[in-house]
């Protein structure tokens, strides 16, 4: 059987402290699941997202120093929210401080009114930025130490730079994710290591996958060299009881989520993961809302993910 790697992914905005996001991250670590990853954002989507927001890479540089095994990212950091040259160096030093396990997800962005918020500039065309950060931050760690690298583009030129530092793995992985049929599968097939498909509609993951790999073939690369992924909101129970109250407890209705999301009876749950791994997925975001029912993480690693194996 291939194998599928089960990724934790939180959504701290919604509220949570640092020390919420770190004993999931330590829950994440200690039951075997691959990595934790937490999205950008600075602003609650629904509620009053007390205690507030936490900075994505601050909270990972954090995690980088009280984990020792599991990979660490974003799905997705937002091109509007940091300039090309500065995130380069802030996952480069996380990288290093995890000695090696940091994953970048980058993406255009899309949420105005936390731009608005917090006085981040939010422009009506930003696939131009995404793609001129997707090439600045990967030929800044590409470039040879002792070299300098420049850049001249619409958004950002930069000028003999040193290209510093350098991250701890040879090549972070870069994941571009997205619906769009053009635009953003030619990105993935230049930049990226993953192509993520965010909360599918049912069926539609095969048809994502299947274009991405087109686009790779007829872009010159190996389709087989990008992993591909899918993202998923969790509601898990071993029993029906348990599965309506994990759904209730989001704020789902039970046959909504078990229609769209990774949801149901853990039988239920470990089909719908194989199902989706015969549709060309290799690995899946389990999107954890309520950080503190670590009890719903240890019943997916306990009885979910053994019948993957």
């Amino acid at each position: 059987m291939t194998q599928i790697d089960l990724r934790i992914f939180t959504e701290p905005q919604q509220g949570a402290t640092y020390d919420d996001v770190l004993a999931v991250a330590r829950a994440t670590e200690d039951l075997g699941f691959d990595a934790f990853f937490r999205s950008d954002h600075y602003l609650a989507m629904g509620g009053d997202g007390l205690p507030g927001p936490t900075d994505a890479w601050t909270t990972l540089a954090g995690l980088a120093r009280e984990t020792s095994r599991i990979r660490l990212g974003t799905l997705v950091s937002s091109a509007t929210f940091r300039h090309p040259g500065v995130l380069a160096i802030q996952v480069a030093q996380v990288d290093q401080m995890s000695g090696g396990r940091v994953e970048l997800g980058l993406g255009a962005g899309w949420f105005a009114r936390e731009h608005e918020a917090y006085g981040i500039p939010f422009p009506e065309r930003r696939f131009g930025i995404l793609e001129e950060q997707l090439a600045v931050i990967t030929g800044l760690w590409e470039t040879p130490v002792g070299e300098t690298f420049g850049f001249d583009g619409e958004h950002y030129t930069l000028t003999d730079s040193p290209a510093l530092p350098k991250p701890a793995q040879a090549r972070v992985p870069v994941i571009v994710g997205g619906h769009g049929p053009k635009r953003t599968p030619a990105l993935a097939a230049r930049y990226a290591s993953e192509f993520n498909v965010a909360f599918p509609d049912p069926g539609v993951l095969p048809d994502r996958i299947e274009n991405v790999r087109a686009v790779c073939q007829d872009a010159g690369r190996d389709p087989d060299s990008l992993v591909y992924s899918g993202a998923f909101v969790l509601a898990v129970g071993k029993d029906e009881a348990e599965f309506r109250r994990r759904a209730a407890a989001i704020g789902r209705e039970p046959d909504e989520v078990r229609r769209n999301g990774l949801a149901g009876t853990v039988p239920e749950v470990a089909d719908k993961l194989a199902v989706l791994a015969e549709q060309g997925a290799t690995r899946f975001y389990l999107q954890v809302l309520d950080l503190h029912d670590l009890d719903h993480l240890d019943l997916v690693a306990r009885e979910v993910a053994p019948q993957l194996r």
